[in-house]
C-alpha cells in the first residue's frame, strides 16, 4: 500500500500558501508593508539555508543562469505577497493560477514546444475565465485594462513570472537542487529589498517601521513555515507522479478561497465563481494531460 505521506506533504504546502494572505495582512496592520515583510522573511530563510547548506552559495555563483531563475522567482513572490495583502484574495489567487495557460505560450517560445490543439483549447478556456473574473458585467473585454486594480496587475505579473520560473526549472534540471533553491530564496530576498526601497523612494510604500514584536514574530514564524512548506513540496513532488502533484496543489485555491470568504477578505460573485471554474478546469486539464 502506497504511503499517504507524500500527498499529505503537498496538502501542507498548499494549505500554508493558501492561508499565507492572513499573516501578511496582520503584519501590514501592525505597520509592516508586505514588501518589507518579504525582504525580512527571505533574509532569514537565506541565512538559515547558508548555515545548513554552506556549499550551495558556491554552486549558485558558479551557475550564471540561476540568476534569471532568482529574478523571476523574486518578482513572482513579491507580486503575490503584495497582491493578497491589498486585493480580494479569491480574485488574486484565481488570476495567479493562470500559470498553466502562460506555460503553453512560454514553452512554445522558449522550449520550442509547439502547442497541441488541446493546449490551445486550455488556453482559450483559461483566458475566457480570466475575462469573467476581471471584466465587470455589462462591459466588454476590450475595457479590461480600465478595470484592473493594483492587486489584479500584481496577480497577473506574479502568475506570469511563476510560469517563467517553472520553465526555467525545467531547463536547469541538471543543476543541483540546493543551488536552485538558494537562487529562488535569494531572488525573493533581493527583489523584496529592492522593490521596498524603490517603492519608498516613489512614495508608494511607507518607510520601514519601528520594531514591533507583533510583526517581527509573525515574520519569523511565517518564514519558518514557508521553509517547511518548500521542503514538503519537494518531498511530495519527488515521490508522486506529476499529474497527482498538480491536482493536489490546486487545493491551494480551495484553501485560499474558503478562508478568505469566511474571514471577510473576499466576496464571491457569480462571474467570479464561473470564471474561477474555467481557470481551475484549464489547470486541472493541463495537469491530467501530463499522464
Amino acid at each position: 500500500m502506497q504511503s499517504p505521506l507524500p500527498v499529505f506533504a503537498l496538502l501542507c504546502n498548499a494549505f500554508l500558501w493558501g492561508l499565507s494572505w492572513w499573516p501578511f495582512r496582520q503584519m501590514q496592520a501592525a505597520g509592516l508593508h508586505p514588501l518589507w515583510a518579504t525582504a525580512l522573511m527571505y533574509t532569514l530563510v537565506c541565512a538559515v539555508m547558508l548555515v545548513v547548506r554552506p556549499g550551495s552559495l558556491r554552486e549558485l555563483l558558479a551557475q550564471p543562469a540561476l540568476w534569471l531563475l532568482a529574478l523571476n522567482s523574486g518578482v513572482n513572490n513579491m507580486a503575490f505577497n503584495w497582491a493578497v495583502t491589498v486585493g480580494d484574495v479569491v480574485r488574486v489567487v484565481l488570476v495567479f493560477y493562470l500559470m498553466p495557460a502562460w506555460l503553453v505560450l512560454l514553452a512554445w517560445r522558449i522550449l520550442g514546444e509547439r502547442p497541441t490543439p488541446q493546449a490551445l483549447a486550455r488556453l482559450a478556456l483559461a483566458f475566457g475565465g480570466l475575462a469573467l473574473v476581471l471584466v465587470p458585467a455589462g462591459t466588454t473585454p476590450g475595457r479590461l485594462l480600465a478595470h484592473l486594480s493594483l492587486a489584479d496587475g500584481l496577480a497577473l505579473l506574479g502568475g506570469f513570472t511563476f510560469a517563467v520560473t517553472n520553465v526555467l526549472l525545467r531547463r536547469l534540471h541538471t543543476v543541483p537542487g540546493q543551488a536552485r533553491m538558494l537562487a529562488m530564496f535569494a531572488g525573493c530576498m533581493l527583489l523584496g529589498w529592492m522593490s521596498a526601497l524603490a517603492g519608498e523612494a516613489l512614495g508608494a510604500v511607507p518607510a520601514f517601521p519601528a520594531f514591533d514584536l507583533r510583526w517581527a514574530a509573525l515574520a519569523a514564524v511565517l518564514a519558518l513555515l514557508l521553509m517547511f512548506g518548500n521542503w514538503a513540496l519537494q518531498y511530495g513532488a519527488a515521490r508522486l507522479p506529476t499529474a497527482i502533484t498538480g491536482v493536489v496543489m490546486l487545493s491551494e485555491v480551495l484553501f485560499a478561497s474558503v478562508s478568505s470568504v469566511l474571514l471577510g477578505a473576499a466576496e464571491l460573485h457569480a462571474r467570479t465563481v464561473a470564471g474561477g471554474a474555467l481557470i481551475v478546469l484549464a489547470a486541472l486539464w493541463a495537469t491530467l494531460q501530463r499522464r
